[in-house]
């Protein structure tokens, strides 16, 4: 029989009244790659914390070898030969690659020693694993792609035998979570026991051995990959059948809502982000931008929702002109209907040390519904944080939770919420489903669907191709930050993939 790398027998977690792990049992083979699905909240995160000492189990025994483990931190699980790469990375901006990899690992006072041995180290890992990445270069400096890896190589550095990847794909470029793959299947190749955190359903059946799905909390399968179905680890992880593709019916395009024109915008470096790009979104239709991230999307949308000034152009809203190089503030355009849910939840929509009620009303807290006099109606906002707890199924249903402690996905519901009861005319949206799980995923497509045909316009950014070209019925493509070409829902992924990598084609060029 396969050897157990980690066995988890009975372990339960609570957090104040919420039980965040039941009676969990999971065996996890040695050299395989496991993966642990299940919905935002069912546990998976803080199942794995457990493992890496992050959190203390209230009950339960960890197996590591076959031999009981006590992991009460960290340091404990790396010297286990455990080791994890969380969702948002966990590394210090302005060091280098080699003194981020060191930090925490060093053998000398003065680095001396520490450095010498990482960068020959760095270079053994780099060759035999294909994990290239310029070990002086500023982690700020480098793509998301990038970091991940250092990431990757501050665990096996440490010795890591057993990796825990928590969503490792939610900031990753198609490309770049192609190569992670390949990085991974090489690690298990090398006798690495992989274990996978994700909400995406086809990641796991294309990379894993074997997958464990989690529900509020408790373990209710685990399947040989090669021996089940999306359609069937969908319905098992929220408990129903999901619809896994986007319904919806012809577009009725009315009248122009959002008008772009000539729209330049710089960075705060001087550097040309946005190049002169013109489009428009009418009532009644989604528009989709596709393009590898750092294209000039983010941009774009910051410019257009007036929290980036921009260098030159215009946009009208509902025929009228808003001046976004001088003046214009996110509250204006929010009075004139237009609401926005950032790419960046954590950093442009949420403050994580309000509760819930105070992020669902944040921007529109002038708004006479959450008034009483010049005082905020507390109850008033918490009536209606409530009503949204509700209707977008936002977990757990606290509205006095402090918002940090809120799943990915329901922070990103938490914002959606907010932004689409104010029944705003124009809808933009940046990466409406990152790190959301499937049956989010359903539920909030539908929402922009059931807006689009309520007549709003709504302007999607995503770098899931599957999901622009399921949602939108207009798609562009940004690369370089121009607009470089634009297709029907129809355009294959690899027609689009094509524009997004500025290939000239003769398609592309009709």
């Amino acid at each position: 029989m396969a050897q157990a790398a980690i066995e988890l027998i009975g372990i339960n977690k609570s957090f104040g009244a919420v039980r965040a792990n039941r009676d969990i049992n999971l065996e996890i083979v040695r050299g395989t790659i496991h993966g642990i699905v299940g919905e935002n909240g069912a546990g998976k995160s803080t199942l794995m914390s457990i493992l890496y000492g992050f959190y203390q189990a209230d009950s339960g025994e960890i197996r590591v070898g076959g031999q009981p483990a006590s992991i009460k931190s960290p340091n404990d699980a790396i010297a286990l030969g455990i080791g994890m790469v969380h969702q948002h990375f966990m590394l210090v901006d302005n060091f280098t690659v080699l003194e981020n990899v060191i930090l925490g690992a060093e053998s000398d006072a003065l680095l001396k020693k520490s450095i010498a041995k990482a960068r020959s180290e760095l270079e053994r890992l780099e060759r035999e694993y294909g994990l290239e990445v310029d070990p002086d270069a500023i982690i700020e400096e480098l793509p998301v792609g990038l970091q991940q890896r250092v990431e990757i190589l501050k665990a096996l550095y440490r010795g890591a035998e057993i990796l825990i990847l928590d969503e490792p794909t939610g900031v990753l470029t198609p490309a770049e979570a192609d190569h992670l793959f390949r990085i991974l299947k090489q690690l298990k190749e090398q006798g690495k026991t992989i274990v996978l955190i994700t909400h995406k359903l086809r990641e796991i059946m294309a990379i894993t051995d074997t997958v464990s799905v989690m529900r509020q909390g408790t373990m209710v399968a685990t399947r040989e990959t090669r021996k089940t179905t999306v359609e069937e680890l969908a319905e098992l992880m929220v408990g129903r059948r999901v619809l896994l593709r986007v319904e919806k019916g012809e577009a009725e395009a009315g009248g122009v809502k959002l008008a772009v024109k000539n729209l330049t915008v710089k960075d705060s470096r001087g550097v040309t982000m946005v190049d002169d790009i013109s489009f428009d979104v009418r009532a009644g239709e989604i528009v989709g931008i596709a393009g590898v991230a750092g294209n000039g999307q983010s941009e774009m949308l910051e410019a257009i929702s007036g929290i980036r000034r921009a260098v030159s152009g215009s946009v009208m809203l509902d025929g009228k002109p808003i001046d976004l190089t001088g003046a214009a503030d996110p509250g204006e355009l929010r009075d004139r209907g237009l609401a926005h849910v950032p790419e960046d939840r954590h950093h442009v929509g949420l403050v994580l040390a309000f509760e819930e009620n105070e992020n669902s009303i944040l921007g529109y807290h002038d708004d006479p519904r959450y008034l009483w006099g010049p005082f905020l109606n507390i109850d008033a906002i918490r009536d209606d944080a409530r009503d949204k707890i509700t209707k977008y199924d936002i977990r757990p249903a606290d509205c006095r939770l402090k918002t940090a402690n809120f799943s990915g996905g329901n922070q990103q519901k938490i914002v959606l919420a907010r932004e689409m009861e104010q029944d705003p005319g124009v809808l933009i949206v940046g990466q409406p489903t990152r790190g959301v799980d499937v049956g989010a995923i359903e539920f909030i497509h539908k929402r922009l669907i059931a807006m689009r045909d309520q007549g709003k316009a709504v302007l999607v950014v995503s770098v899931e191709l599957d999901e622009i070209r399921s949602l939108s019925d207009r798609i562009l493509v940004m690369f370089a930050g121009r607009i470089v070409g634009e297709r029907g829902p129809e355009a294959t992924e690899g027609e689009l993939g094509l524009l997004m990598a500025g290939v000239e084609h003769r398609e592309a060029a009709e």
